[in-house]
């Protein structure tokens, strides 16, 4: 297999970080101008590549919805300015100043840090300053009289971290006043000066443009045959957004050129390309456009470029799920392993030039919509990153060894999915079911992990030709009517009292995980062996919190149960 690497040498760094940079001039908030026009000059550098891209162009406009999802309003920027304690932040500064999808307005008043909720009691006619859970903050700020919004967020230091609001039409009949984003250091001297007892006033302009619609654009381009390898990256967030996620539509234009020049008809495999708005997007194309048995596998290339110096970063590898299971994760894993490979130790053996880590499945980008619908998806990524969501996330901060380790690595695996003889990938198969099977077996039993290893493998011989696993029947414990991501969001949409219920009852951590690979589970397995497959993957799972919420979906109408 080693041989592949060799061949994904032609893999170019510098033509990425070329990439990066012209992305990265964009601010391709969700539902603007600017991010359709970053996603049409990729149309057109396919084009000079000699690929036939589709650009597909669904909406947003605060309405329409795409399975889970409701799209935002389309909205620009046009300009805005924050003055408080003497400084004054602008949009010429950092277009982040002003939160993603805010309302225009000027307005001026005494700041009131909410940071408990005896705090709402006090905010009418004044400017509201919170660090978290802004959306739902920035509407109850908006109920209780507050004449204007300053969010932060922990661990930005002096960056402008990037917050959206997602506002649809809907939102806009309570949503009215302006909404800005400050430094970290800059709300701590506020707070510092308010708990003192000082007042202090901040005074606001923002001036933006909430249009009728906008084009939510779809790139897709395929090269070959089915079945295809499919790569996507997610071209949204605000400018620069240089790692998140230029690095991964830029990395996935390096990876469509170079698999468009070399792609011949003996390969078992073709390749697609798919640039979309993060899960929007996604659901979108799933929705509209996808013809998922086309697929074999996914591979979702999301912030592949962090700093592991700067950034703080590790290349993580997020599996597929056990539902989901195949040899995709354990080629990725190990071609990244190969290519991370620099030094030697004492005695001669190569040591990593990054830290590497592989991880079972986690959720939050978009390598959960396909797993969902039965396709499944991996995802490199560096994380974390001290830049994330934020005015620094810029080229400069970025690592050209991740970008070279990442792209190679995800080559080496298209190369060698399409062209290894059967011999060598069912050896491989082989070994790599027991090498995960044996890290969980040393923490815990497998037997169902085992039985879905075996499904997994059986899916994976249909489309690489090997004679590996074996697909069993069981009667499952539900099906999973309407797909894509569950939120609380979604939930009061249909339910108001279900969706505060489900609030209370996802809280934070690995619930949402747990939760949507139980349902993937639910849909193969009976209950008590669905939530024993999660134990098995997972370690200590919270059954009865998950059983409520799948209960609660049952009721939305979300799942049904058989």
């Amino acid at each position: 297999m080693r041989r592949f690497l060799k061949e994904a040498g032609v893999f170019d760094p510098e033509g990425v970080l070329h990439g990066i940079a012209r992305i990265s001039r964009f601010h391709r908030i969700q539902g603007s101008e600017e991010l359709v026009k970053a996603v049409r000059i990729l149309e057109n550098e396919l084009k000079r590549y000699g690929l036939d891209p589709k650009l597909y162009e669904e909406t947003y406009d605060g309405r329409t919805s795409y399975l889970t999802l409701k799209t935002p309003i389309a909205w620009d920027l046009v300009r805005g300015e924050v003055e408080v304690l003497g400084e004054r932040l602008t949009t010429s500064l950092s277009p982040l100043v002003v939160m993603a999808h805010s309302p225009g307005g000027e307005t001026e008043g005494e700041i009131a840090h909410v940071a408990r909720e005896d705090d709402w009691e006090n905010v009418e006619g004044k400017v509201v300053l919170v660090g978290r859970d802004w959306r739902d903050a920035y509407r109850r700020a908006n109920e209780r009289g507050a004449v204007g919004f300053i969010a932060y967020r922990e661990g930005t230091g002096n960056a402008v971290p990037y917050i959206g609001l997602f506002l649809t039409r809907e939102d806009l009949e309570w949503a009215r006043i302006p909404a800005v984003a400050v430094p970290e250091n800059l709300a701590k001297r506020i707070i510092g000066r308010l708990n003192s007892g000082e007042k202090v006033k901040a005074r606001m302009e923002v001036e933006t443009l909430i249009k009728e619609h906008q084009v939510l654009p779809i790139l897709y381009a395929e090269v070959g045959k089915a079945p295809f390898i499919l790569f996507t990256a997610h071209i949204c967030h605000p400018k620069p957004g240089a790692n998140d996620n230029a690095s991964g539509s830029a990395m996935l234009m390096e990876l469509a050129r170079i698999l468009n020049r070399i792609y011949d008809n003996s390969f078992r495999f073709g390749f697609a390309f798919l640039w979309i708005p993060e899960y929007y997007g996604t659901q979108a194309f799933i929705e509209r456009y996808a013809e998922l048995e086309k697929y074999y596998t996914v591979i979702n290339l999301d912030m592949v470029a962090g700093s592991p110096d700067r950034a703080g970063s590790t290349v993580m590898l997020v599996r597929t799920p056990l539902s989901r299971f195949s040899i995709v994760s354990g080629l990725l894993e190990y071609f990244l392993e190969l290519a991370n490979e620099g030094g030697e130790s004492f005695s001669g053996s190569p040591l990593p030039r990054l830290r590497l880590r592989s991880f079972p499945y986690e959720m939050g980008s978009d390598h959960d919509v396909f797993n969902f619908f039965g396709v499944p998806a991996t995802m490199p990524i560096t994380w974390p990153d001290r830049f994330y969501h934020s005015s620094e996330d810029t080229i400069e901060k970025l690592s050209r060894e991740s970008i070279e380790v990442i792209g190679k690595a995800v080559l080496a695996t298209a190369i060698a999915l399409a062209k290894a003889e059967k011999e060598e990938l069912q050896r491989f198969a082989r070994g790599y079911a027991m090498k995960y099977l044996g890290e969980l077996s040393m923490k815990r039993k497998t037997e169902e992990a085992e039985r879905l290893v075996m499904r997994g493998l059986a899916r994976d011989s249909r489309f690489l030709g090997i004679e590996l696993g074996h697909r069993f029947k069981e009667k499952p414990w539900l099906v999973w009517k309407i797909r894509g991501i569950l939120s609380e969001r979604f939930l009061r949409e249909r339910n108001e009292k279900l969706g505060e219920e489900f609030a209370k009852l996802m809280g934070r951590g690995m619930t949402r995980v747990h939760l949507h690979e139980l349902l993937m589970l639910g849909e193969i397995l009976p209950k008590g062996r669905a939530l024993r497959s999660l134990r098995e993957e997972y370690g200590e799972v919270d059954d009865e919190r998950l059983e409520s919420l799948v209960a609660l979906l049952g009721e939305a109408g979300v799942v049904e149960f058989l």
